[in-house]
């Protein structure tokens, strides 16, 4: 039972069966990536552009939404592409003229195949269209009339072959049959070839009379089937010949042969025979080929006196596996006798294997699966047999193999895991090779690339940096370029530099040194220096640009290079600025007595802590040598009563390095064998004279600056007590009405809470001739109340406020003065507020 279903005459068949049918798709479907299927649909020709053939989504069972995501594509191999795939509607629609005639000849059933390519997954399916004929073409004749010379004696029975009708159309539509126009003396017969092909002959009923009728017209009409029905006519003519009454004859009916396709021309086929039983001219036979219709006469060629048939053209067995031809012997007296030449057409391998891509995917990504389907081909060849059989391989060795999925397809597929980094593309050969004798091939080279994913780290050329730096370096000098390399590429390769955080004393590390993101410089962010820090041990991170991010990490070691930058500093003896510190060294001392030891140190390291010792200046040279290595002071003579008892050295102390630095030490020698000598010697041993100098100088500026202040402080009592005993005189002698003043109480503005009720008299008594005063602190009263008395001989004021008041320093005291003259009062102001802060 066959399952389909037909839409608007157009017919859907599918080529595999209900039944059990659906247990062999499964299992040819699980042993293949590829999902495919196959449908039949079958349309006339000559539709319109446009018209629709076959619904696709819904035959194959598709969504339109997978039509679409897939990249639904037709794929064929022909240069015309005659439907068009509505991948919208999932319909198939015709895209060309679609002529049968033209497409396939007389073959039948006429048919043609493409693919229908669907990505993500892959899928693959074939379309078979087949084409019914319509009836679009008359017989039609290649000749316009065909002549007869027949003899008047001309056997009853005789048989003339006429000129075949050709008509494109097939089936019902082709050639069905022939008519010939009424007359006395012919009758149509009508025979069929092997292939279907009808051809008429013409049979003499009643013998000719030449006498009665030397020329005969007829006409030989040929219909076909279709409906309207179409003919087409071809006039006959007729000569009556006299007195030839021998037809020839063939040996045989049906002659055989075999030729190899592509053979040269005047290839020997065979060779046809007849003989004539007349004598004469009427004996001598010609042979010709009596269908010209066919087109055979462009592919042999016969020799009409031998009858010997030659190849004249392009022999294709991919066209042709046979041909049959119909060979006419004629006499000179018009008599003629027809045989056939069947020729068989043996297959050569002429034929390489094409190739064709139906899909391509490059770039593939490196982390691909092995599996992965990276192209989809089709291999055809068009010979036959062994020769058409077609094996297909890779040809260089490559993480690659074929697989064949469908009769003529194979899938391209990744065998093991590629390596981006190892190689990053690949020209894979594709070799199709088919089976024939000497075999042919076909190669198609497919150039992939393969994309990067980010699967390798950073990494650096060691595991550990080791650098120098010199100390008192400028902030911001580079120490070093440290370089990562990421075999990645693009974005996943781009490295990015960063110091890992850690502390040093405390510190944190990007306080010390710093690193440039981009070019993986270290620059020095400070001066160091080697006395404080010796060594610097940090982390720097190299991390591409993936997704996610790789990194890896490197340990550089920074040593800070030591430089003479620091003098070397006197230990012993000790330099005090005031007290004078002196060895002593006894009369009795002999050559190399031992005077003291200069004790010096160089906090630098290397040759620039290396200290020398030399003798700058010295009382009496002869007498004492320093130790160029230890510093130690020794005798180098006797010495005698005449050296003098005060010794002054002058010893310097020099380092190793470039440029050297250098401290100076003065040693003070005591030549004498008592303590007494040498107390009464150095009691007037003079100071340096740098020394004694900038003494001299800060003691001057000292007594200068002290008796200036003292005349300035001179200056202002004096000139405070004259102004106050003008302003008592004035008070003395005035008579300005006293008022008191009451200041508002606190407690007003700020509430009871925390004020001071308590009020306390002030009296202040001052006698004009005194300058003493005396101040007394009277009980508590209720007013506020100031008095100048005049009669105690001086100026009496008594000041009452709260204690409030007294007890704050920033608290206001107002005293308000109401005179005739403003000048008085404020000069009483003054005066008050003089007084006050004299007392207080």
């Amino acid at each position: 039972m066959a399952c389909g279903r037909r839409h608007d005459d157009v017919c859907v068949k599918w080529r595999f069966g209900c039944g059990q049918n659906w247990r062999i798709l499964f299992l040819l479907f699980s042993l293949t990536h590829l999902v495919t299927g196959h449908i039949r649909y079958s349309i006339p020709e000559e539709m319109k552009k446009g018209s629709l053939m076959g619904n696709v989504a819904q035959d194959l069972g598709l969504d339109l939404k997978r039509l679409r995501s897939g990249r639904a594509r037709i794929v064929t191999g022909e240069s015309i592409q005659y439907t068009e795939l509505k991948t919208d509607k999932g319909i198939l629609v015709v895209n060309e003229r679609i002529d049968r005639e033209q497409l396939c000849g007389d073959v039948t059933p006429c048919s043609f195949s493409f693919e229908v390519i669907l990505e993500n997954p892959m899928e693959l399916h074939q379309i078979t269209v087949e084409i019914t004929d319509i009836n679009d073409h008359s017989p039609t004749f290649k000749r316009n009339s065909i002549n007869f010379e027949i003899s008047e004696i001309a056997n009853t029975g005789s048989h003339f072959p006429l000129t075949s009708a050709e008509d494109l159309d097939v089936g019902v539509n082709g050639l069905k049959e022939y008519f010939l126009t009424e007359n006395d003396n012919f009758i149509l017969k009508q025979n069929s070839n092997t292939d279907g092909k009808k051809y008429a002959e013409m049979v003499l009923q009643k013998p000719l009379d030449r006498e009665t009728n030397p020329l005969l017209s007829l006409k030989l009409i040929a219909v076909d089937g279709g409906t309207p029905q179409r003919s087409g006519t071809v006039n006959i003519e007729i000569t009556v010949l006299d007195a030839n009454d021998n037809a020839p004859v063939f040996n045989q009916s049906v002659y055989k042969a075999t030729v190899m396709e592509n053979s040269p021309r005047d290839t020997y086929v065979a060779t046809v025979n007849a003989s004539d039983a007349d004598f004469g001219l009427n004996s001598i036979v010609t042979y010709y080929f009596s269908d010209l219709n066919s087109g055979l006469s462009d592919l042999f060629k016969i020799d009409e006196k031998t009858g010997v048939i030659l190849i004249k053209g392009s022999i294709d067995y991919e066209k042709d596996k046979k041909y049959e031809l119909r060979i006419q012997a004629k006499d000179q007296g018009g008599l003629t006798d027809s045989s056939k030449v069947i020729i068989e057409v043996t297959d050569v391998n002429d034929n390489a294997p094409t190739i064709s891509i139906m899909s391509f995917t490059s770039p593939v990504s490196e982390d691909a699966p092995p599996g992965t389907t990276i192209g989809i081909i089709n291999v055809k060849d068009l010979d036959s047999g062994d020769n058409g059989q077609v094996n297909c391989r890779i040809e260089q060795n490559s993480p690659f193999k074929i697989k064949s999925n469908l009769r003529n397809y194979y899938t391209l597929v990744t065998d093991t895991v590629l390596d981006r980094e190892s190689v990053s593309e690949y020209n894979i050969t594709v070799v199709a090779t088919d089976a024939g004798v000497p075999p042919l091939s076909a190669k198609q080279t497919f150039h992939l690339k393969v994309s990067d994913v980010n699967d390798n780290a950073p990494a650096f050329s060691q595991n550990v940096y080791n650098t120098f730096i010199t100390e008192n370096n400028s902030p911001g000098v580079s120490v070093l370029m440290l370089r990562a390399k990421d075999p990645d590429e693009n974005q996943n390769a781009r490295i990015s530099y960063i110091l890992e955080d850690s502390n040093i004393g405390g510190s944190p590390i990007s306080e010390y040194v710093s690193v440039n993101a981009e070019s993986g410089v270290v620059h020095a962010v400070r001066s160091f220096d080697y006395e404080q820090i010796k060594q610097l041990i940090f982390v720097v991170k190299a991390q591409d640009g993936g997704s996610p991010p790789l990194s890896s990490n490197v340990t550089v070691k920074m040593m800070i290079q030591d430089q003479n930058d620091n003098p070397p500093q006197v230990l012993y003896p000790v330099q005090t600025g005031g007290s004078v510190v002196a060895e002593m060294v006894p009369r009795s001392a002999d050559v190399g007595y031992l005077v003291t030891k200069v004790v010096a140190v160089d906090v630098d390291s290397g040759q620039n802590a290396w200290l020398s010792y030399k003798l700058q200046k010295a009382t009496d040279r002869a007498l004492f040598e320093v130790g160029s290595q230890n510093g130690e002071i020794r005798t180098i003579r006797q010495v005698s009563d005449k050296d003098a008892v005060k010794q002054r050295l002058s010893v310097i102390v020099e380092d190793n390095g470039q440029p050297s630095r250098s401290a100076t030490v003065i040693v003070n020698v005591a030549v004498a064998d008592s303590f007494p000598e040498v107390l009464s010697e150095f009691s007037d041993f003079p100071h340096d004279k740098e020394y004694n100098d900038n003494l001299t100088f800060y003691l001057v500026l000292a007594l200068a600056v002290v008796s200036f202040l003292f005349i300035t402080c001179l200056v202002v009592i004096i000139s405070v007590k004259i102004y106050r005993w003008r302003q008592s005189r004035i008070l003395y002698h005035s008579n300005l009405p006293v008022i008191p003043y009451y200041p508002p109480r606190y407690s007003d503005t700020l509430g009871t809470t925390g004020t001071l009720q308590h009020v306390y008299n002030y009296e202040v008594c001052r006698t004009t001739d005194s300058r003493k005063s005396d101040c007394k602190f009277g009980r508590a009263g209720s007013q506020n109340v100031l008095i100048m008395d005049p009669s105690c001989s001086g100026t009496m004021q008594r000041m009452q406020s709260e204690k409030s008041i007294l007890d704050e320093p920033d608290s206001p005291l107002e005293v308000r003065l109401l005179t005739d003259s403003s000048a008085p009062q404020i000069v009483c102001f003054f005066k008050v507020l003089l007084v006050g802060l004299i007392f207080n």
